[in-house]
């Protein structure tokens, strides 16, 4: 047949029909799947070379480039395999095209309904592996979902045991993985359910005539064939590979084996040490969409994992096809389908740990962040409707609650909401927001040249912060964060490039760094006519966290008129930390603020 094909030399009809009926049924029983496919595509592209033709120009490849295809996919499988501590051997092997035809004839299918042009075989330790090699599989590649079988669950008639699934790579290719424990390949191999007795033992279930007796040569036969093939590893690799006949990788006869056992490598005692695997189920969607679950699991749980709105309106479960309560344990290789309601919530019985209806911390956060989301749409609801009332007390209906809120130190208005809603805030500070008299605005001092220098360096203000710069006029000035001063303390000025002098207090250490760098920017300032002017001050207090803390201390800034541009909390351990930006006119007003701070109790220090 070889000859023929490259001679261009037509090939005897009788010849090509004698090697149909008699070489490749033979090859196939004794494993010699290579020589198989070969002597058919051959044979077949004699007896029927315009089917031949038309099918190879489907194909739109060459074998070659098919097994080129199958053997990428084969290296990114094993890899990913191998990242994830899963033992496998991985084998690739396109389908040829007298196949294509056979199942399309025998299926009565069209080209573009055949997805399992292209094959791979992964055979791992146990049924659990197989799961997660087929979740690993689903994550790689799409899955078809009207092309899965599960055969591990639900074994075939003649005890054939394995997972089925064609995925699509990324251009659209698609391919199928069989995924089979060793003992299932090995009873697929040589037991009843052997390649060659399912394939051709008819499309109605017809039996084969072939004697116990016979059918052991043949697994004997089979068993040979793979320890020749290995002979040149020595002596302890047949040793190793006859202790465990028929569950190796490659078809016998392959020129090019596609195995690899894919196992922990020798230095895996330095690596970290695998999860363990009795730590996870996996479980499937009605569309063959395998998902990993902690054990004990529970249908609730696996409608958290889907989609947390799922969850949230799981109402009930089906599990291979039984309806199931909600506290049912779910196990390895099930199929679960979801009964939801149109809307609600989750239940708060979910979230007790003695009845058991979640096992997955990710399910439980879930489901609490639901109420927490409730609980704080209540308290806004409650929080608007008290202010609301508040602001028609006082007449002020027409007012920005943007602006309002700003001007009482929060971000959002519904931030003020919570705070009054959980006490933390008095509603009389909204009352001395909107009563407090505002002072006329100074006006801009005209605008004068720069002042020459003389032994008697003039003083001139800069500015509307109240500083005085000497010698030079019209300069833009501008308080430091970093030490926020205020009257009385002494303060320096350093020359910025494009932001004008930056006034800082005399001991500011920042200040201190860039003068020890750039001497040169040094320049005298000093306070001038601070009637009109505000300073931004950090007021820093350490208490005992409490309810209504925050509220007590806002009130002490409304008593003393002073305004709060800005609040910073956070708690640990029953201890609260909380800094207010206030605006100040002088070291007085500060001062007054820290007195009656300090009064508060549960305070321990302000500064």
């Amino acid at each position: 047949l070889r000859w023929h094909a490259a001679s261009h030399t037509p090939c005897p009809r009788a010849f090509a029909l004698e090697t149909m009926a008699l070489y490749t049924p033979l090859a196939n029983r004794l494993g010699i799947w290579q020589l198989k496919w070969e002597m058919e595509d051959l044979a077949f592209r004699f007896l029927d070379p315009e089917t031949y033709r038309a099918i190879a120009r489907l194909l739109e490849e060459k074998r070659a480039e098919r097994e080129a295809f199958v053997d990428a996919v084969v290296a990114r499988l094993r890899s990913a395999l191998k990242d994830a501590r899963i033992e496998a051997e991985v084998s690739g092997r396109p389908k040829h095209i007298y196949s294509i035809w056979n199942k399309m004839r025998n299926k009565r299918l069209e080209f573009e309904q055949l997805f399992d042009l292209r094959a791979l075989r992964v055979i791992v330790a146990d049924e659990r592996a197989c799961y997660a090699s087929l979740a690993l599989v689903h994550a790689l590649w799409a899955p078809v979902p009207a092309e899965f079988d599960d055969y591990i669950s639900r074994p075939k008639p003649n005890g054939y045991r394995s997972l089925h699934t064609v995925v699509a790579d990324e251009s659209g290719k698609t391919f199928e993985v069989q995924i089979r424990t060793r003992e299932m390949h090995r009873f697929a191999e040589y037991g009843m359910a052997a390649h060659w007795r399912y394939k051709e033992a008819g499309a109605h279930g017809g039996e084969v005539a072939a004697a116990s007796d016979y059918d052991r040569k043949i697994a004997w036969m089979r068993q040979l064939l793979a320890w020749d093939g290995v002979a040149g590893e020595g002596p302890a690799a047949v040793t190793a590979r006859a202790d465990d006949a028929g569950s190796g990788g490659g078809r016998p006869g392959d020129a090019e084996p596609r195995d690899a056992r894919i196992g922990v490598p020798p230095s895996a005692a330095a690596a970290p040490a695998p999860r363990r695997a009795d730590d996870y189920i996996y479980v499937m969607t009605p569309q063959a969409r395998v998902i990993e679950l902690p054990a004990g699991s529970t249908p609730v749980d696996f409608a958290y994992a889907l989609h947390t709105d799922l969850g949230h309106r799981c109402r009930g479960a089906r599990v291979d096809g039984q309806i199931v309560p909600l506290l049912t344990r779910l196990a390895t290789g099930q199929t679960v389908e979801i009964i939801a309601a149109k809307s609600g919530g989750p239940s708060r019985d979910w979230l007790n740990p003695q009845v058991g209806f979640l096992a997955s911390a990710r399910s439980r956060a879930k489901v609490r962040a639901w109420f927490n989301a409730v609980e704080l749409q209540a308290r806004i609801a409650q929080g608007q409707a008290l202010v609301e009332k508040e602001l028609q007390r006082l007449g002020k209906t027409a007012v920005n609650l943007e602006q309002l809120a700003q001007l009482l130190g929060f971000a959002r208005p519904d931030d003020l909401y919570v705070a009054v809603a959980k006490e933390e805030f008095s509603l009389r500070q909204i009352d001395h927001v909107l009563n407090e008299p505002r002072a006329a605005e100074p006006e801009p001092p005209a605008p004068s040249s720069v002042v020459a220098p003389s032994a008697a360096a003039s003083v001139v203000r800069t500015g509307r912060s109240g500083v005085l710069v000497v010698g030079v006029d019209a300069l833009m000035t501008q308080l430091a964060r970093c030490c926020r001063p205020a009257p009385p303390d002494r303060i320096a000025g350093f020359v910025t490039r494009g932001r004008g002098v930056s006034i800082h207090r005399g001991d500011c250490a920042s200040y201190a760094a860039l003068i020890a760098r750039h001497p040169e920017r040094a320049i005298e300032v000093s306070w001038g006519d601070t009637k009109d002017a505000v300073y931004p001050v950090d007021v820093s207090i350490n208490a005992q966290d409490r309810p209504s803390l925050l509220r007590d201390l806002s009130e002490v800034f409304a008593r003393l008129r002073i305004k709060v541009v800005g609040i910073n909390t956070h708690s640990r351990r029953s201890l609260a930390h909380m800094v207010f930006t206030i605006e100040v006119r002088d070291g007085g007003e500060t001062a007054r603020a820290l007195a009656a701070l300090n009064d508060i109790p549960g305070v321990a220090a302000s500064r």
